[in-house]
């Protein structure tokens, strides 16, 4: 099991240099890369894979300095990055969807420069960690490190620099967790709703915050473009959305630690999340982000031996969930209160559908054990 742990670093001035002018080498080597291949393959019809740059870095080091000042194996860390780009685009061609083609790399999006192996080009002491050509950096180290170190990357965000540790935690099989069973209805007006009839309300990150993000892009759009001032107000701009995605993500770690905590089984149901931020509910679809918050959910429970289960939502909102009835004129958004017709249930609408999903996956996991597939 794969678990990364991010700390945050204070390099010196000179460091600070001359990690963002290896950076900086790493995102020309790998635009240099993606143009190469595009080439190949307008000119020649050409498919250009890993090793065709990667037989090539050795020779370019010894005539580019910059090259030369960087790790061998970090500048092979940065083509397999664009390798694996083409490869997951590929991937979605013959799949039958409409990815877009590997683009070149801003300033602005590549921030990220990995050592894939700990002891070539970069250590770490448990103080400080040490790359290559750049030297030892103090580090906040605000939780102990699990694990064997496997890789290490330090990224540049609005804040300053951080270090990435991905670590092996071995085979991990935890005891599976004896808690009960619940359903929990996603939604909007409220985050979520557990079939024991708790709520938990959404944070709004991004609509808290877009009076400033609104200030700080009009400092942007009033910049010259290619100016310094210009380049400052975009820094400016970065630190209101990592305020938002640190606000968000915090959030989501904090409400998935408390189900795991508490639950053995969890069941939710199966959103359509990318079909549901097309519509007209897109900005607040997004703001809640509820397909990060089901990953951070997973990994979590995987961690603690709690299950977890998606089901299909079709008619979870509509039917009843004590008699299992569809209402004779189907609720709208506008309708925030389950009444059954027929056996004269009333509860909250997203209560109705967290039951529903309980009762749903609970039906599902008795079949399964009953087809002789069940683990304990």
């Amino acid at each position: 099991m794969r678990k990364a742990f991010k700390y945050r670093l204070y390099p010196t001035r000179q460091q600070d240099r001359a990690m963002s002018a290896m950076l900086e080498t790493h995102r020309r080597l790998y635009n240099d890369a993606l143009a190469a291949r595009k080439q190949a393959w307008e000119q020649e019809q050409r498919s250009v894979s890993y090793g065709e740059p990667s037989g090539q870095l050795k020779s370019a080091r010894k005539t580019n300095r910059f090259l030369a000042a960087t790790n061998f194996s970090s500048c092979q860390a940065t083509l397999r990055r664009l390798d694996r780009a083409f490869q997951a685009f590929f991937r979605r061609v013959k799949a039958g969807e409409t990815p877009g083609h590997p683009r070149f790399k801003s300033r602005n999006r590549f921030a990220t420069v990995e050592f894939p192996s700990v002891g070539d080009g970069c250590r770490f002491d448990g103080r400080c960690v040490s790359f290559q050509h750049i030297g030892r950096v103090k580090i906040k180290l605000h939780r102990p490190i699990e694990g064997q170190i496997k890789t290490i990357s330090y990224q540049r965000e609005a804040d300053g620099w951080y270090v990435v540790c991905s670590c092996d935690l071995g085979d991990v099989n935890p005891t599976p967790a004896d808690g009960p069973a619940v359903g929990i209805d996603l939604g909007l007006k409220a985050f979520l709703v557990t079939s024991e009839g708790e709520r938990v309300a959404p944070p709004h990150s991004y609509r808290q915050a877009q009076a400033a993000l609104r200030r700080a892009q009009r400092k942007v759009a009033r910049r010259q473009k290619g100016s310094t001032r210009r380049a400052q107000a975009v820094h400016a701009l970065h630190k209101p959305h990592q305020r938002i995605g640190n606000r968000r993500r915090d959030f989501h770690h904090k409400t998935a630690r408390a189900l795991v905590t508490r639950y053995g089984t969890i069941i939710h149901e199966d959103l359509n999340i990318r079909g549901i931020a097309r519509s007209w509910l897109a900005k607040s679809t997004l703001d809640v982000a509820w397909g990060s918050f089901l990953h951070i959910l997973s990994y979590k429970a995987e961690e603690a031996g709690v299950t977890v289960m998606a089901v299909p939502p079709h008619q979870t909102t509509q039917a009843c969930s004590r008699c299992g009835a569809l209402p004779k004129v189907l609720k709208t958004l506008a309708d925030r209160v389950h009444s059954c017709s027929y056996c004269g249930y009333v509860a909250d609408r997203d209560l109705n559908a967290a039951q529903n999903m309980l009762r749903l996956g609970s039906s599902l996991q008795d079949k399964t054990c009953a087809d002789g597939q069940c683990v304990s």
